[in-house]
């Protein structure tokens, strides 16, 4: 009994987890043109880049999709028009369905990135 249990499991495809979306609204002043996304602590970003067609600032959104089977807790670097990228570690897209640019992007006027982390 046990073995045909464990043959069918091996036999069964993997399912893939659903994916997460994320609402983004730029809150800030300069336009957005690009969003990476990685699982939280690596270097395995995913970049979408809305340069032909930006997401104004003052609140336009755009949503993304998330793929599902890396966990909750994702590393977002958002690219504004005005050379400012906003890095926020360790945003749980589980947790929060969206994300305000001008939150943050009020912390950044110090320097041309900031960090951020939730």
């Amino acid at each position: 009994m046990r073995t045909a249990y464990f043959a069918l499991m091996i036999a069964l495809p993997a399912v893939a987890a659903p994916p997460h979306y994320l609402d983004i609204y730029n809150t800030a002043p300069s336009s957005l043109v690009s969003i990476a996304i990685a699982p939280a602590g690596t270097a395995a970003f995913h970049e979408s880049s809305f340069a032909e067609q930006p997401v104004h600032g003052g609140g336009d959104s755009v949503t993304v999709a998330i793929d599902g089977d890396a966990g909750c807790a994702r590393d977002l670097r958002l690219s504004f028009a005005d050379g400012r990228v906003l890095e926020h570690k360790r945003f749980d897209v589980c947790k929060f369905r969206s994300y305000h640019t001008g939150r943050y992007w009020q912390r950044s006027g110090m320097g041309s990135t900031y960090t951020a982390q939730h």
